[in-house]
């Protein structure tokens, strides 16, 4: 039995996420109907990230298993081929039996795009959050650097979020200032659902003056999803890569 990992590109702006669901078209639901057509029976998938309607990735990471003997370009072009102009194979390779697209995962990295600007922009409705309010960029820094490190994040997880333990661990959050585009780019561990957004949200929200940068670790230790900051709209936010180099997340 092989076992295939796929390195996977996709604009989420018209799709429902990675996982199936029963209202609408998913990553996961177009992979396995491909996969069915190509090798001739059933290919689960197992992604590193359930991200949400609107969400993009240019590193998504899945695997599936076949005996199928199709060598690894024949798959990723025979993919490309019958999957949706939103989702493209980037790479295809081999992996161990052993290998899991999340649980081998040592770390992620997302990154967060506002355009900072008054007037709207076409170019960039489905890629950035449009803020027109200038933004404050160094009080944002500052809050963002009491994130860092090991804490329990559970103000910043969505409600309905399904992991055991809401203890996780940021090592970079870096604002970039590129022209009208601020770009904000998270690495760690682990996230939990909606906690990059989060992240973001309360970032703008202390970038506006709603909040201060000296009440973020309040919000942390607090453990209050109520006292942190919005939650940022999904098409804002990009998965750049799945880490695997690194030591195993321990939550």
């Amino acid at each position: 039995m092989r076992h295939i990992r796929l390195v996977i590109e996709y604009d989420g702006t018209t799709l429902h996420g990675w996982q199936r669901q029963a209202n609408g078209a998913t990553v996961q639901q177009h992979l396995e109907e491909a996969l069915a057509k190509l090798l001739t029976h059933p290919a689960p998938v197992v992604g590193a990230s359930r991200t949400d309607a609107g969400v993009h990735a240019r590193g998504q990471i899945a695997s599936f298993r076949t005996e199928r003997t199709i060598p690894l370009y024949g798959i990723r072009r025979g993919l490309n081929s019958m999957l949706p102009d939103s989702i493209a194979i980037r790479e295809v390779d081999e992996v161990p039996e052993d290998f899991h697209p999340r649980f081998s995962a040592s770390g992620k990295h997302y990154r967060y795009t506002v355009l900072v600007r008054r007037d709207r922009s076409p170019h960039w409705r489905d890629r950035a959050w449009h803020h027109p309010e200038p933004l404050d960029v160094a009080a944002m820094r500052e809050a963002a650097t009491t994130l860092h490190g090991q804490h329990d994040f559970a103000a910043f997880r969505a409600a309905g979020c399904s992991a055991k333990t809401s203890v996780r661990r940021i090592d970079r959050i870096e604002l970039t200032e590129d022209g009208d585009r601020l770009v904000v780019d998270v690495e760690g561990n682990a996230f939990l659902r909606n906690m990059v957004r989060i992240v973001v949200g309360t970032l703008v929200d202390v970038g506006v003056g709603r909040l201060a940068a000296r009440q973020v670790p309040g919000i942390l230790a607090g453990l209050d999803r109520v006292q942190a900051g919005r939650t940022a709209p999904a098409h804002g936010l990009e998965l750049v890569e799945v880490h695997y180099d690194r030591t195993p997340p321990d939550v």
